[in-house]
């Protein structure tokens, strides 16, 4: 009787593990700890903060649980059925995804050119714009666009 009560209490403890972990999808850029609601990627170490300026947290993919206080994040649909882990290795972020247009690549930003602002790699709107194109973030800079939210690529 013992024998099964123990494994039914590890099976519970496994459970609980696998719907409170969540990984970052395959297209984020590396060390992302979390998606904001505007569809940018954060990656700081604690929830406190993050995605000041990006309308809030949308999804936690970090081992941190600290959230601001009075704050309530809904717990994310798909954590009621999480998805069976895929053994293939994930694609580089710069492989185009979700109609993105061909090119880009390492060290490339794409320069939205109705706006001249520019998005990195991995970020919502990198080479989905109407108008745009690829271009080291340097040149980005010097032809006078400026990063999306104020956040440069490269530090």
């Amino acid at each position: 009787m013992n024998t099964k009560r123990l494994i039914l209490v590890f099976a519970a403890a496994l459970l609980v593990a696998q719907v409170g972990a969540q990984q970052a999808p395959a297209g984020a850029p590396q060390g992302t700890t979390g998606l904001c609601n505007d569809g940018t990627y954060y990656s700081g170490a604690s929830k406190k903060g993050a995605c000041k300026g990006h309308k809030g947290v949308k999804e936690w993919y970090g081992t941190s649980a600290s959230a601001p206080a009075g704050t309530s994040q809904p717990a994310p649909a798909s954590t009621a059925n999480p998805a069976p882990q895929q053994s293939t290795p994930a694609a580089p972020s710069s492989a185009p995804t979700r109609g993105q247009a061909p090119g880009g690549g390492a060290g490339m930003v794409w320069v939205n050119t109705a706006t001249n602002v520019y998005h990195c790699p991995g970020t919502r709107y990198y080479g989905t714009t109407k108008a745009g194109t690829y271009m080291s973030e340097a040149e980005a800079r010097a032809k006078g666009a400026r990063p999306d939210h104020g956040k440069p690529c490269s530090n």
